[in-house]
């Protein structure tokens, strides 16, 4: 890359190469060629190559050609096949695209960052020819050693002046410890007055003003506290420089000794200054916090938090010291410039990476310090807040590494950067949150339904409880989407314009809000079918239409099933030609598969064609006596497909709808008894209909009978009369399903009363034929004589007996 570059910008300048440049080789140096170049200049590895570059073409060496572009020997034939693969306008061939300049960035990113300890093998060839060089081995060990000495013995100093100094920390800890109990029991006495002066009785204003003075009385002790304290910290804080500034006088008497040692003074010097001041921003901090000595710190923390920031900056400030000192030292032993900034890097490196531990392992005390009030956690806001503020830790690890990269690449305008990202993040955040509570805000006003639509529309209020959750998410999942967009663009990568202009972006952002309209628009459609359906059958139970309910209550799954079949396959076809899948293949392959299977299964689309017009006309239901497909019984189960009966003898029958050709129902609206039988010729044929309708009449003053007789006995007259006797014919209707049980009680009632009344019936017409000696002539005709009237019995019942009765 860098040879091309160079090869666009010096050919043109070139005589003796411009016959050799390409004719469409540009004469003038672009804005991406100087940004290039500009790039290249601001960092030290490829202004290194660089440089060997132009070194290697004024010095007249071949420069290797650049590779041949794979896509220039792919063959036209593998061209054409990668075109067939991939579309170019297809979501792939962006996703892949955008993928690639991702991953390029990545590791153009990470070169950049392994570049910045390049130097650090020039330190370790530096260190390996001090040691091989005798002088320059000899000046180092021999200034470090000295220097060394008075270092030790300087903290040695320090260290019997500390052991020294602890009675008098103790009596200042003592004195601290004292005046903190006198301000404790002042503090007790005055809030046991303001107990006292509040009144057993006293109104919910008088406790809240008495509560007001109570917090500011708190308050008030509070900064007397820290007044107090301050003195005992300030001296505690100078008896603690006292050792420290002993170890200075030590080190730079010390290096006064060294007057014919430039060196070894110059290192005494550094070593000191630098522990003297890493000293002394540790006490400083130590002084706030004090763990041993809780009485005298100066700020509100547990003895555990104080033991573990003190412990640490302890640690943390030690890395400021060997940085000044490298800087310092550096240039005296003829250590290059780049190997001093090599090393400060690297010790800055380590630095930021103790302080994300450190962040890291104080994250539960600052999350709990960084709570808001308990008055406010009752707020929606500040409850966020609440939340946001236990993780607090990670912006700060990401903005504290992001601070070193800055400085370690000297990138223009990083620090400006970082504080405008980390403003405009907070923003961000807030603003979202803020948005985040209207919006729920608003979504729960949409959700609610109160008493009155709940009364005019029953079962609304649990179908919006059930949505809710779904609505709850996809809202959520939209602006934490917008949010990371904008974040995005905050942080300096162009988010808005790939989803706006981009043509990804915009493929992406039709799809998300296609799909979103297409399951929508399938939930509302479910809704107000299922809604309207169970509205009708509501509306035919009230207008005592229970038929007609149960009916429609029998397909309703059926209807159901139907409905959500064809929003589902909407919904699928949609969201899989929105994600950019052919679905014209699919849906050809399903029409035939279909078919198909049609074709193969005629006699069960035929069950269930039938099944479903048998149920939507009404046909019949269970517990209703039917005959259907030559078989009678008693309907005990109903589906799209198939029918089963049970009949008297107890077997079941399971009938298919494709071989019912016609229903037989029994038990619908009224049956009719039908009364026929023969009688003599003789019968008066009123007095027999007068008999037949006072058995009829007896019934229906019967309790257990008058429920099942729905009218009189109809007398039809004498449908024939012949040798054999007369016809009757009559009838009265019965309840559904009663007309075998009332006409056994109608038949048994009416022998009784036709032997009773003297009732004739025909005699049959007997022929004797006599072969014997002149015995009775042979009659024809004539009949024996008629037994007595109350030897005659009723018929036996022309109806079925089912045992349901």
């Amino acid at each position: 890359m860098l040879a091309l570059l160079l090869g666009s910008l010096l050919l043109p300048a070139m005589p003796g190469r411009a016959a050799d440049a390409a004719p469409s080789s540009p004469s003038a140096m672009t804005a991406q060629q100087a940004q290039q170049v500009l790039g290249v200049l601001n960092d030290p590895q490829k202004r290194a190559e660089f440089t060997r570059t132009l070194t290697a073409i004024a010095n007249g060496l071949p420069q290797a050609a650049p590779a041949t572009p794979a896509a220039a020997a792919t063959p036209p034939a593998a061209s054409d096949k990668s075109d067939v693969a991939l579309e170019p306008d297809s979501v792939g061939s962006d996703v892949l695209d955008e993928l690639s300049t991702m991953r390029n960035g990545i590791v153009r990113q990470a070169r950049s960052f392994a570049a910045l300890f390049a130097d650090l093998a020039f330190v370790g060839h530096w260190f390996r020819t001090e040691l091989s060089d005798p002088a320059s081995r000899h000046a180092l060990f021999d200034a470090f050693g000295q220097a060394g000495l008075v270092i030790l013995l300087a903290l040695a100093a320090e260290r019997g002046l500390s052991i020294a100094l602890r009675r008098p920390l103790s009596s200042i800890t003592a004195r601290a410890v004292e005046a903190e109990r006198r301000l404790n029991q002042r503090a007790a006495q005055v809030q046991a007055e303001d107990s006292a002066s509040v009144p057993p009785g006293a109104s919910q204003a008088e406790r809240t003003v008495e509560d007001t003075r109570r917090q500011d009385d708190r308050k008030q002790v509070e900064t007397l506290r820290i007044i107090r304290r301050f003195p005992f910290s300030l001296l505690h804080l100078l008896t603690k420089l006292l050792p420290v500034a002993l170890f200075l006088g030590v080190g730079y008497a010390g290096a006064a000794f060294f007057g014919d040692n430039d060196q070894a003074e110059l290192v005494t010097l550094t070593l000191a200054n630098a522990y003297a001041a890493a000293r002394g921003m540790y006490l400083l901090v130590e002084t706030v916090l004090v763990p041993k000595s809780p009485t005298i710190r100066l700020c509100r923390a547990s003895d555990r938090t104080a033991r573990i920031i003190t412990r640490w900056w302890n640690v943390l400030v030690a890395m400021p010291s060997i940085v000044v000192c490298l800087s310092t030292l550096g240039g005296l032993f003829h250590l290059a410039p780049r190997g001093t900034e090599a090393l400060i890097r690297a010790l800055v490196l380590a630095e930021h990476l103790m302080i994300a531990v450190f962040i890291w392992r104080i994250r539960h005390q600052m999350a709990a310090s960084l709570q808001p009030p308990a008055r406010f956690q009752k707020s929606a806001f500040w409850l966020f807040l609440g939340r946001l503020a236990q993780l607090w830790w990670l912006p700060a690890m990401v903005f504290d590494l992001a601070l070193w990269l800055v400085w370690a690449t000297h990138t223009r305008g990083g620090y400006a950067w970082i504080w405008r990202t980390t403003v405009l993040t907070i923003i961000v955040i807030v603003v979202s949150r803020v948005l985040s509570l209207l919006l729920f805000g608003a979504q729960n006003r949409l959700f609610h339904i109160n008493d009155d639509v709940e009364a005019r529309y029953p079962g609304l209020r649990a179908r919006a409880d059930y949505y809710y959750p779904y609505a709850r998410r996809s809202l959520s999942a939209l602006l934490v989407f917008a949010t990371a967009v904008i974040l995005l663009q905050a942080w300096g990568i162009p988010a808005l314009s790939f989803f706006l202009h981009g043509e990804l972006g915009t493929r992406i952002i039709a799809a998300i809000l296609s799909i979103l309209i297409a399951f929508t628009v399938a939930i509302v459609v479910w809704e107000v079918a299922n809604a309207a359906l169970q509205n009708q059958v509501n509306r035919y139970e009230t207008s005592e239409q229970v038929s007609r309910a149960i009916r429609l209550r029998t397909v309703l799954p059926i209807i159901r099933t139907v409905l959500l079949t064809v929003i589902v396959i909407i919904v699928a076809v949609t969201t899989l030609s929105q994600i950019g899948l052919n679905v014209a293949p699919l849906l050809t392959g399903a029409g035939i598969m279909g078919a198909a299977i049609a074709f193969g299964s005629q006699s069960l689309v035929k069950d269930f064609i039938t099944g479903f017009f048998m149920l939507v006309e009404n046909a019949m239901q269970v517990g209703d006596w039917v005959t259907a497909g030559g078989v009678s019984g008693t309907v005990e189960h109903l589906s799209i497909r198939t029918l089963r009966l049970r009949t008297t003898s107890g077997d079941v029958h399971i009938i298919p709808f494709s071989s019912v050709t016609s229903i037989a129902n029994t038990s619908r609206d009224y049956n009719v008894v039908i009364v026929s039988f023969m009688l003599d010729l003789s019968e008066n044929p009123d007095r027999v209909a007068s008999i037949l309708a006072d058995v009829v009449a007896g019934m229906r003053t019967d309790d257990l009978f008058a429920p099942l007789i729905l009218s009189d006995f109809t007398f039809l007259g004498v449908d024939n009369a012949d040798g054999n006797g007369a016809k009757f014919v009559g009838s009265f209707r019965t309840t559904p399903g009663s007309k075998w049980r009332v006409s056994r009680e109608y038949y048994r009632r009416l022998g009784l009363r036709m032997v009773a009344e003297g009732v004739k019936f025909p005699i049959p017409t007997s022929i004797s034929m006599m072969t014997n000696f002149g015995a009775t002539p042979l009659m024809i005709g004539q009949a024996e004589p008629a037994a007595p009237a109350n030897t005659n019995t009723a018929p036996a019942p022309l109806q079925p007996d089912p045992s349901h009765d």
